[in-house]
């Protein structure tokens, strides 16, 4: 393969949902720096379109359309308009989903919290993958990349939701890899503590040096190592992987204890 077409993504159109900010922004981004056209899903319509206008500027096409996954509508509504407007799809970033994690004490929450993280995490993206993988197929390329977690495989209480659902998705993957090839490849990339909103929200000093004291790379994560995992599965370098999980953690575990 000519080493200049390893990471060319020109001409292929890429979904991203959770799109507007923290990593799927990154991702969004990186890939577009890279060629791709930009659709991106979120439930934050105006960051959505903030986002796709600095996207645009880079010299290629982006949309944004307002998506909740927790809604079917909205998940078919984003695979029609991104045709419509686009052209195809070659590239899905499951990256939208979230959940209970760290606050589901098993005698103080109910079974439909659990079931909203398996909602959230697993479901909505098995169905976008249903959406999109005839127009994959058609088109004879498609790459699906899924955000999992360090919590799909970590052991901590007042987990079991969130972690239960980043395993299914781990496993969903090997599997969907045997039903999706040859022309769709599927992985996933599990994020170890990535300095998004979310985290800044809660981050003290006192809690960085206890997340990096098992970790060899000694600084937390960034979006945009993250999003470099997701243009690694997106692009054709890595055209011979498939029902992959990859963990960008610094080389350890970000916990608290």
């Amino acid at each position: 393969m000519n080493t200049s077409e390893l990471f060319n993504l020109k001409g292929k159109t890429a979904i991203v949902t959770g799109g507007a900010n923290g990593i799927g922004k990154a991702t969004a981004i990186i890939l577009a720096q890279h060629g791709a056209n930009i659709s991106i899903g979120d439930f934050n319509l105006e960051d959505a379109k903030k986002t796709a206008k600095e996207i645009e500027a880079l010299g290629v096409k982006a949309i944004a359309i307002e998506c909740n996954v927790l809604k079917d509508e909205d998940l078919v509504n984003l695979v029609e308009s991104t045709i419509k407007e686009l052209g195809s799809i070659h590239i899905l970033i499951n990256n939208a989903g979230g959940g209970g994690g760290g606050r589901e004490n098993p005698f103080k929450i109910a079974v439909e919290d659990i079931k909203r993280d398996f909602d959230l995490n697993v479901f909505s993206g098995w169905r976008l993958c249903q959406l999109v993988v005839p127009y994959m197929k058609k088109v004879g390329y498609g790459s699906i990349v899924f955000t999992t977690s360090m919590s799909s495989i970590n052991k901590s209480p007042n987990m079991s939701g969130y972690g239960g659902s980043k395993a299914a998705v781990n496993h969903m993957v090997a599997n969907l890899a045997h039903d999706f090839g040859p022309e769709v490849r599927i992985n996933a990339v599990g994020p170890g503590a990535t300095r998004t909103a979310a985290l800044e929200s809660v981050l003290t000093p006192e809690i960085e040096k206890v997340m990096l004291a098992h970790t060899p790379i000694k600084r937390l994560g960034k979006a945009e190592d993250i999003a470099g995992a997701m243009l690694y599965f997106a692009s054709p370098i890595s055209e011979w992987v498939s029902g992959q999980t990859i963990f960008v953690n610094g080389g350890g575990e970000q916990t608290l204890e």
